[in-house]
């Protein structure tokens, strides 16, 4: 290797070393922001959980021409099981990030991730 390869080597090394740490402070900084789940149904307001003081996992079961149920924990919330027809909303997996959403369109329910910068 020359001498301008391993400058560039050690450049690119410095640049990927910076973006883990600003990644890293980013992740930080958001969680001391307050993020909550809103469940909505039909465009009712259900509930609104605040993510970061869940202490034990708890189901939400909704009401509708469909049987599903939600499940909160700590940090995270997704659709646990639902009978609709196609499942997308529980395929969907765990929310956890503010702009995270799930929808379940047969049941008109909705979970959403929002935050309150503090």
């Amino acid at each position: 290797m020359k001498k301008h390869d391993i400058i560039l080597v050690g450049i690119i090394i410095l640049l990927v070393l910076i973006g883990l740490g600003s990644i890293k402070f980013h992740q930080s900084q958001n969680e001391k922001d307050l993020r909550f789940a809103e469940i909505t149904q039909n465009n009712v307001l259900i509930e609104r959980i605040d993510l970061n003081a869940v202490q034990e996992p708890r189901e939400i079961t909704l009401p509708g021409k469909y049987h599903e149920i939600v499940l909160v924990e700590k940090g995270r919330i997704r659709f646990k099981e639902t009978n609709c027809p196609d499942q997308i909303c529980v395929r969907t997996g765990w929310l956890e990030n503010p702009g995270d959403y799930s929808v379940c369109l047969p049941n008109k329910a909705i979970v959403n991730i929002t935050e309150i910068k503090k």
